[in-house]
């Protein structure tokens, strides 16, 4: 059920702004009107997309969401392809590869990130990772609509076919003893492999890897959330593009 909906006011409105194939669109009778109801009944009315007024027991499925009143019935997002991907031109990029994040809300938190990052992509496993659902839409405020996600069978293998299409690749790790903020980002495609909390990066994606950072910490203490360390290293290599 949660992969054929979407919730929320901000998701729903990014959604019909990026022209996804949305079924219907039901709105609660007990929520009040405001300025995002109302631009999300206009554009739905410009781009066809049906939308009823509906009881609040048509929401009880979904109880266990913020949906605000609101929900959208979607069609699955479609998953760029990798080899598709790398033929277009590509100049002093980054792609994120996801090895294992197992919280929706960080894959949606990231998704955000990336694309205030500029971030050209993200790649995803098919198994032993979060898949894209109703909760990763709503977290990534919509952002999911500005940016390639890149569903691999392989981790392993999509890492490879990068470096052969000379991109770098640069990993997080705990235990790494170079900094994130010691690496030139600057000239160069890159993918930034950051892995789940509990498990951390892949020892095969390590072993790929041409540089391995750490986020230095004045306190030994859990590690932090991957969105927020992905935040930190992410916006340092925007930094230094912004130097130049």
């Amino acid at each position: 059920m949660e992969d054929n909906i979407i919730f929320g006011k901000n998701a729903i409105t990014e959604a019909l702004l990026a022209d996804r194939e949305i079924n219907k669109i039901l709105i609660s009778k007990n929520i009040h009107s405001d300025s995002k109801l109302n631009k999300i009944k206009e554009l739905a009315k410009e781009k066809g997309v049906i939308f009823q007024f509906v009881a609040k027991e048509k929401f009880a499925p979904y109880s266990q969401y913020n949906h605000q009143g609101i929900i959208a019935q979607i069609s699955p997002i479609n998953y760029e392809d990798l080899d598709n991907f790398l033929e277009k031109k590509h100049e002093n990029s980054c792609v994120v590869l996801l090895d294992g994040v197992e919280d929706a809300h960080n894959f949606g938190a990231i998704i955000r990130t990336c694309v205030c990052a500029g971030v050209a992509g993200i790649i995803i496993p098919s198994r032993r990772n979060v898949q894209v659902n109703a909760t990763v839409e709503k977290t990534s405020a919509g952002a999911i609509n500005h940016i390639p996600i890149i569903k691999v069978n392989s981790p392993v293998n999509a890492v490879q076919k990068l470096k052969e299409s000379d991109w770098w690749v640069v990993a997080a790790d705990a235990s790494a003893e170079d900094n994130y903020y010691d690496v030139n980002y600057n000239d160069m495609n890159f993918v930034l492999i950051m892995g789940a909390e509990h498990a951390g990066v892949s020892k095969s994606l390590l072993k790929l890897s041409d540089f391995v950072v750490k986020i230095p910490m004045l306190k030994d203490f859990n590690s932090l959330n991957v969105s927020n360390a992905f935040s930190a290293i992410i916006f340092e290599t925007v930094r230094q593009k912004l130097k130049k």
